[in-house]
């Protein structure tokens, strides 16, 4: 089968009013949530989907290369396609980086043709399920996250990642009190990446590390990103110390720097996300790294659950002792406890994904095994502009966060 078309469509879910929380060091304005649909057609007609990174930069890649490259090619190996792409426009390491989220498309395209799940063409299923963490809280008072824990617990999932920030005194007392509600067979996750945040006010070496230790007595299942993602050797001197599991991979800039993360051991759970960081192609190779060095993978999942799905379908490729957690995001709805809402999120597909006691059950019908819901296409038009801006107090400034997860800032905001 040859490609006829390649298409990617920028979604945005505006709140009504921007939603204001306020951190230790300043105040995160959230306006609107983005995502990205890709669409592959085929000249027999089958269509493959894919999720994106919700970026003008990332859907200008697409349109004006990858989608020239690809057009009238031939399908049948996606990996020879990728090894042609490298070398040519994909010695860009942005486009590079780009051209593995459209690849997902691709394997789709290729299990469909196949009559097979889409994880029989990226190594073979050796499970039907993966273990999933609600992921949610932003910001809140010690009360609220214990509130919203119960919450999530009661929903099914086995595990809550919250995102503390609040100052060191009542992040402790956030962990305490989640602890109480939900009890102690419940994994509770910590996501730090404000402490790193709070300019002048961010939390030093010895405020980390006293914090570790004293979570560690809540049994936190790990703490992520507590230290500016690019300082690897602090990470080797908290991991080092044994105090709890440590977590961090989803800003590394490229396979290099995922590597130093794996080999020099500083930290127990190495994470990823598919959508723009290398895709399918990198995740697999940075499994085998992680297999040889004993440690664990939890995939980064913050947008669709077509972003969920995808991942699943290459976790389930490894047993859960190497890819042992999926990230869920719980967005809230009338009737559901979560962050802001999304609906978005869930509405890209027909019909809901199957969650069984905390684990996602990967459909086996052909590709990715769910029907996409192109409605949302036009339902939720693009929004130009950054979704998300932290105000800093000292210094002041403001800066912009995109959908690409693995970029830190976009740069300072106007103003």
């Amino acid at each position: 089968m040859k490609i006829s078309s390649i298409r990617s469509f920028l979604l945005s879910y505006p709140f009504r009013e921007p939603i204001k929380l306020p951190f230790y060091g300043g105040e995160r304005t959230i306006l609107k949530r983005d995502a990205m649909l890709i669409r592959i057609d085929t000249d027999n007609g089958l269509v493959g989907y894919a999720p994106g990174p919700g970026s003008e930069r990332a859907h200008s890649a697409i349109q004006e290369t990858i989608a020239p490259f690809l057009r009238g090619r031939t399908l049948s190996d996606p990996d020879a396609l990728r090894v042609q792409f490298l070398d040519g426009p994909g010695q860009n390491p942005d486009l590079a980086k780009v051209y593995c989220t459209v690849e997902i498309a691709l394997y789709d395209l290729v299990a469909r043709a196949l009559g097979v799940p889409l994880s029989e063409t990226v190594g073979g299923r050796v499970r039907d399920r993966i273990r999933l963490y609600g992921s949610a809280g932003m910001y809140m008072s010690p009360e609220k996250y214990a509130e919203e824990a119960a919450a999530i617990a009661d929903l099914g999932f086995r595990a809550y990642k919250m995102r503390p920030g609040r100052g060191p005194d009542q992040d402790l007392e956030t962990v305490r009190l989640m602890r109480k509600a939900v009890g102690p067979d419940f994994d509770l996750i910590v996501d730090a990446h404000t402490w790193w945040r709070m300019g002048d006010r961010s939390y030093d070496f010895a405020t980390v590390e006293r914090l570790a230790k004293e979570m560690a007595a809540y049994r936190v299942a790990w703490l992520e990103e507590p230290l500016p993602p690019d300082d690897h050797e602090a990470y080797r001197r908290l991991k080092q110390q044994d105090l709890l599991p440590l977590a961090s991979g989803e800003h590394e800039p490229n396979e290099l720097r995922f590597l130093d993360l794996v080999l020099t051991q500083c930290v127990d759970y190495v994470q990823m996300d598919v959508c723009c960081q290398g895709g399918f192609a990198m995740a697999r190779r940075l499994f085998g790294e992680i297999t040889h060095e004993g440690l664990k993978f939890a995939f980064h999942s913050w947008g669709t659950a077509l972003e969920v799905l995808a991942a699943a379908h290459l976790g389930i490729c490894w047993p859960e002792m190497v890819v042992e957690w999926l990230e869920y995001p719980c967005y809230s709805n009338e009737v559901r406890a979560g962050m802001y809402p999304f609906p978005l999120a869930e509405e890209m597909f027909k019909e809901p994904l199957e969650i069984s006691h905390g684990d996602l059950i990967v459909p086996r019908k052909p590709g990715l095994g769910i029907e996409i819901n192109e409605s949302v296409i036009d339902r939720y038009p693009w929004i130009p502009g950054p979704w998300s801006y932290f105000r800093i107090d000292s210094p002041a400034e403001t800066l912009a966060v995109t959908s690409d997860h693995s970029v830190k800032w976009e740069g300072k905001a106007a103003g």
